[in-house]
C-alpha cells in the first residue's frame, strides 16, 4: 500500500530537480525589486532603502555597488554580508562594522584588510594595532589604495 505523499508528482525525484531546476532559473531571471523604497538601479532586492547599483539586497539601507547583502547597512562594492554596517571593499563577513578590504570576517570592528578574524578590532592585515595609531595608518593606506 502507497501513502498519499508518494503519489505526489512533486516527489517523484525526475519531476522534483527538473521543477527545482526550473524555479532556480525564473528566480535568476528576475529583475524586479520587491518592497524597495528609492532604490536606484537595483535589481533582485527585497525589502530594501535607498540603495543604488546594487542587486540581490535583502532588508539593507544605503548600500552601493553591493551583491548577494542581508541586514546590511550603509555598505559600499561588498558581497555576501550578512549583518553588517558601513563595510567597503568586503565579502562574506557577517556581524562586523567599519571594515575595508576584509574577507570572511565575524563579529569584528575597524579592520582593515583582515581574512578570517572573528571578534577583533582595529586590525590590519590581520595584526593588531592601538586604535590612535589604527586611524592613521588607514587613512594613509587609503590615500594610496585610490
Amino acid at each position: 500500500m502507497t501513502s498519499e505523499a508518494t503519489k505526489d508528482p512533486a516527489l517523484d525525484p525526475r519531476e522534483f530537480t527538473a521543477a527545482l531546476a526550473r524555479l532556480v532559473t525564473e528566480h535568476g531571471s528576475r529583475r524586479a525589486n520587491e518592497r524597495c523604497v528609492e532604490c536606484v538601479s537595483c535589481t533582485r532586492c527585497t525589502d530594501c532603502t535607498f540603495c543604488k547599483g546594487s542587486t540581490g539586497l535583502v532588508r539593507c539601507n544605503y548600500c552601493v555597488d553591493s551583491e548577494g547583502c542581508v541586514d546590511s547597512n550603509h555598505c559600499f562594492g561588498s558581497r555576501g554580508l550578512l549583518g553588517c554596517t558601513h563595510c567597503v571593499l568586503s565579502e562574506r563577513c557577517s556581524r562586523s562594522a567599519y571594515l575595508e578590504r576584509c574577507t570572511d570576517c565575524d563579529d569584528c570592528r575597524y579592520c582593515f584588510g583582515c581574512v578570517g578574524l572573528a571578534g577583533r578590532e582595529f586590525h590590519i592585515l590581520n595584526r593588531p594595532y592601538p586604535r590612535s595609531e589604527y586611524f592613521k595608518l588607514t587613512a594613509e593606506l587609503k590615500k594610496k589604495l585610490r
